[in-house]
């Protein structure tokens, strides 16, 4: 793909015949992109990212509020993601639900992947993304592009992509089934999926994240958080459910790093 070109004018799907526009630094890979009356809203936990203020923050503040829940950090995370991606080295990742690049550029800037793309759906996510590519000169046009997209219609033919990262997301989607489904649809075989998020604990998930109790959630939803959070038995139902195999985790306090393959 010629990135520049396609970042100047957008390009139009061969099969639909949809156009797609490239607004500002990325390409905007959405069902609305083009639109002019039509807007549509997420759920508030998405629209949140959204925020011109919360995706500035994001990276000076915000972020590094997680090692309270036992995040180990941003280096640590990426050594750790990068270990399970050893057998895909070489090929196309996807960083979905990227925020501000926080392991984009770490991706593109290791020479481990072909190219690196970084997805989101926040316009304001991205921008701050190019603002920190700018700054560290991250590899840009050559192995690295900025895509705006929805989690649960990923705009990539199936079994394309060799390994997707999602740190720290999986908690804000409207529907992780339906994302993870489309993941692993778009991953070749052999692809790997890898994320992290917080464990579902009696603070985060309110009373009735308690297993007696979850028949009763289920039917009333969450009470105290707008988040999904879930237990690691859950993770691994979600994604072998979902059709990736050879589920592993690792976990520290809330912390969890999880992974399964397509087959």
């Amino acid at each position: 793909m010629n990135l520049p070109a396609i970042y100047r004018s957008g390009f139009k799907c061969s099969k639909c015949n949809k156009s797609f526009t490239s607004k500002d630094v990325f390409l905007d890979l959405t069902v609305t992109s083009g639109m002019k009356e039509y807007s549509e809203l997420k759920p508030a936990r998405t629209e949140l990212f959204r925020s011109p203020l919360v995706s500035f923050l994001y990276e000076r503040g915000w972020r590094q509020n997680f090692n309270r829940s036992g995040f180990p950090g941003r280096d640590e995370e990426f050594q750790m993601a990068q270990d399970y991606f050893q057998s895909v080295a070489g090929g196309i990742l996807i960083d979905v639900s990227c925020g501000s690049g926080l392991f984009s550029r770490k991706f593109a800037s290791s020479g481990a992947y072909s190219s690196v793309i970084a997805l989101d759906f926040s316009e304001n996510m991205l921008r701050q993304c190019y603002d920190y590519i700018k700054q560290e000169e991250t590899p840009m046009n050559t192995n690295l592009a900025l895509v705006r997209a929805d989690i649960s219609r990923l705009p990539f033919p199936s079994s394309s992509i060799d390994a997707i990262h999602a740190g720290a997301a999986i908690h804000c989607w409207p529907s992780p089934s339906n994302a993870i489904a489309e993941i692993s649809r778009v991953l070749k075989p052999g692809g790997v999926f890898v994320a992290t998020t917080f464990l579902s604990t009696p603070t985060n998930s309110g009373l009735f994240s308690i297993d007696a109790l979850k028949p009763l959630r289920q039917i009333v939803g969450p009470v105290n958080s707008s988040y999904n959070f879930f237990t690691e038995g859950e993770l691994e139902d979600l994604c072998r459910s979902c059709g990736l195999v050879n589920y592993s985790s690792k976990v520290q306090r809330s912390f969890i790093m999880f992974s399964g393959q397509k087959p």
